[in-house]
């Protein structure tokens, strides 16, 4: 199974959705002054920065990817970049597409970026989580959303902000209703790793937390590990996962390692606590998995030849340009604008991943696989039925 070929599935799936809407979160631009780049940042952003990265962000916005059927759930997600740059697609829009597959509504959060020179780095990007939290409570009736359902999700630099709005609590801003938290940190004392750095406390109503984070990152487990037992000191819900391996910046990239599970572990912790109906859930994961095969059984009736580089025929380019094209001529320029983002995402994925080649055989496991899948799920289902038809069971 190869990361690209899931790409394409997830590329495939989205155009059934919603188009994406982007708004600005500052109509009247944003409070404070941007600092121009340091050298340090400067450098930073030329040495690490990719394709698929962006920064300079001087007017955030959100961007909605609303699911098929919305469970009323919604997700703000906030991708890492060490306040220097966004990685917009592992930690951004992919995971905003997979949000979409349990019926949730993800929203991606461009935050303002550059801010690493700052004494407070994470002053404005926590502004602008709240005020996304807020736009979206202030839409939830327009996008059939419950405003007592909107969490945040922030990878490394973005889970920092999540850990600085449920536990700082800057001045009136909106708090999310739960938070997701993937390999963030940097809240620990630099002096004593062993311990928060001062000022940093939780609160006894911080909101719920989920937690995934590997062995080997760094100091990030133990921020994590000492952030879970803050939490159950006061009592509050909160689920840690540590994975012996995986490292940092995996989002949504599968490394073939167990940590790269944790949006599954997410979704039965979403599920668990109430955000998810479950059998809302099950369905519209055994639709995207009936969508998946689908997928996957027209290509090998297609008969790709073995080594052939899936960035040459497994995505095609061609029918999207050809639809982009499409909608030029007929004026429809949210359409246009809309696929000619995903074709520049798509574009920049295969360059990342152009060395990775798809076979007859690797296929032939994916299908093998969402069969699998599809019957596990399909029999969870009817388990969950059953239970629903006995007497006493709502």
């Amino acid at each position: 199974m190869k990361q690209l070929f899931h790409l394409f599935v997830l590329a495939t799936l989205s155009l059934h959705a919603a188009d994406p809407v982007e708004l600005k979160l500052w109509p009247a631009g944003a409070p404070g002054k941007m600092l121009p780049h340091s050298k340090a940042t400067a450098d930073f952003i030329r040495t690490k920065a990719g394709k698929s990265t962006i920064t300079d962000i001087h007017e955030p916005t959100i961007t909605v990817y609303r699911p098929e059927k919305p469970n009323g759930t919604s997700v703000i997600v906030a991708p890492g970049g060490a306040y220097i740059f966004l990685s917009a697609i592992h930690e951004g829009t992919q995971v905003c597409e997979w949000l979409n597959t349990i019926g949730v509504t993800g929203i991606l959060l461009k935050y303002r970026t550059p801010t690493r020179d700052e004494a407070a780095p994470h002053e404005k990007p926590v502004a602008d989580a709240a005020q996304a939290i807020a736009l979206v409570r202030e839409h939830a009736k327009e996008w059939s959303l419950d405003p007592n359902r909107v969490g945040l999700l922030g990878f490394s630099a973005g889970g920092n902000l999540l850990a600085h709005i449920a536990c700082d609590r800057p001045a009136a801003a909106a708090l999310p209703n739960f938070g997701v938290m993937i390999y963030g940190g940097g809240f620990l004392d630099s002096k004593d790793p062993a311990r928060l750095k001062a000022g940093f406390t939780v609160p006894a109503d911080a909101p719920p937390l989920f937690i995934a984070c590997a062995h080997d990152d760094g100091q990030n487990p133990v921020a994590s590990t000492l952030l879970y037992l803050e939490y159950k000191k006061h009592q509050i819900p909160a689920e840690l996962h540590l994975f012996t391996k995986g490292g940092h910046g995996f989002g949504m990239r599968d490394n073939k390692q167990p940590i790269n599970h944790w949006p599954k572990r997410c979704a039965e912790w979403m599920s668990a606590m109430g955000w998810l109906s479950a059998l809302e859930s099950l369905n519209n994961r055994i639709q995207q998995a009936t969508k998946k095969l689908d997928e996957v059984t027209k290509l090998i009736a297609q008969g790709i030849p073995a080594g052939f580089i899936c960035g040459n025929d497994l995505i095609d380019l061609k029918r999207m340009k050809a639809e982009l094209q499409e909608a030029k001529a007929e004026g429809k320029l949210e359409v246009a604008e809309t696929l000619a983002k995903k074709i520049k995402l798509f574009e920049a994925s295969i360059k990342e991943a152009s060395t990775q080649i798809i076979t007859l055989e690797s296929i032939a496991e994916d299908s093998t696989r969402l069969k699998r899948e599809k019957l596990e799920l399909e029999a969870e289902r009817e388990l969950l039925l059953k239970q629903q038809a006995k007497p006493g069971v709502p």
